[in-house]
């Protein structure tokens, strides 16, 4: 059967498609009809558009959603640097070398009070998030569940996150994502969210992308179905809190807000939910999906076909054909060969996969 049985139990319900234009609504009547920023919006929400791309980017690549909210996000005080035990990721220090490498995972005695963004730590990557080029390579472990008035968002990129161990309830702007080894999930670039780890300690990996977004590969002659399928990714529904005050200054809870900017932390507090979207539409959201769906494609006479035909997503850089970054899966499948060495061949590769 094409899917994963999981031992912990999917609890949410989900909007489906890979680079969709999707709608959702908590409240019936919240979206507007015809229009994005009405004088009034209903039932009294203020609109706003969150950009992934530049306004002008051609139609094929644009990634924008409306928003449709109970308080304006940009209603907090300044951001401050923070004196919280975040490591400041710094590429500037990393330091190349030829050799494969291979990192062992976080103990968790050592990570048992750090939380999801606390617990991450930069192992690899290249490029600059100034400059919106490269990639980040992390390594996470966590031992507790995000303050529930907390949340956090990276401004340098998406973020695909990788269990190894552990259920990720992640809560987002848009809505909630429930997480699981053998599923993966995309984060993308300026979305709050929340991270509760509802089977006890997490780790895995995660892999933040500086540049554009990630996308299906190209099926080229395999044709219209095979792979990653659109139909197979899972997109949240609207879910909102209703903590907030007469003004947004005004509430009676504070909520400490996290951002990663070029790399260095920053926090803010305000007196109302970061989590108070009722209703949104585009196609800007994060979604998840799960890795026994994958449709497997291999020889069926002689010879290995290149590892690429293992791709999942694929973050397609300036030169066509050539990724920043391939995430690659090997799930279980048949392997009929004739005459062929029964592992892969050795390769030498000239990108990051």
């Amino acid at each position: 059967m094409p899917v994963t049985m999981f031992d912990f139990k999917e609890k949410y319900r989900y909007q489906v498609g890979f680079d969709s234009h999707l709608e959702s609504e908590a409240v019936p009547g919240s979206l507007p009809i015809g229009q994005n920023s009405p004088q009034k919006p209903p039932h009294g929400l203020y609109a706003e558009k969150l950009s992934g791309t530049s306004f002008t980017a051609p139609r094929h690549d644009m990634k924008q959603a409306w928003l449709y909210r109970i308080l304006p996000s940009c209603a907090h005080p300044p951001y401050t640097p923070t004196t919280t035990p975040e490591p400041k990721a710094e590429p500037s220090k990393l330091r190349y070398i030829p050799n494969q490498l291979r990192w062992d995972p976080f103990d968790h005695d050592e990570a048992r009070s750090w939380d999801f963004v606390e617990g991450m730590r930069l192992v690899a990557g290249a490029g600059d998030p100034t400059l919106k080029q490269g990639i980040g390579m992390y390594v996470y472990a966590a031992g507790r569940s995000m303050d529930t008035k907390s949340a956090f968002y990276s401004a340098d990129g998406d973020l695909l996150i990788v269990p190894q161990e552990g259920v990720l309830d992640i809560r987002t702007e848009l809505g909630w994502l429930l997480v699981r080894p053998l599923e993966i999930a995309v984060i993308p670039r300026g979305i709050k969210y929340q991270v509760h780890l509802p089977s006890g300690p997490a780790r895995g990996y995660a892999l933040e992308l500086y540049q554009g977004h990630f996308v299906l590969p190209e099926l080229g002659p395999i044709g219209t179905n095979g792979l990653a399928n659109a139909r197979d990714f899972q997109a949240p529904v609207a879910s909102f809190d209703e903590d907030f005050g007469a003004t947004a200054h005004e509430g009676p809870s504070r909520y400490e807000v996290r951002v990663k900017f070029n790399n260095d932390f920053f926090k803010t507090e305000q007196a109302h939910s970061p989590f108070d979207v009722v209703a949104w539409h585009g196609n800007y959201y994060p979604y998840k999906y799960d890795l026994g769906r994958f449709n497997t494609i291999g020889t069926i006479s002689y010879d290995h076909p290149d590892p690429s035909i293992f791709t999942v997503l694929s973050a397609p850089s300036g030169v066509p054909g050539t990724a920043i970054a391939d995430f690659v899966i090997f799930p279980p499948r048949w392997l009929v060969a004739e005459d062929t060495f029964r592992p892969p061949y050795f390769h030498r590769n000239t990108m990051s996969e």
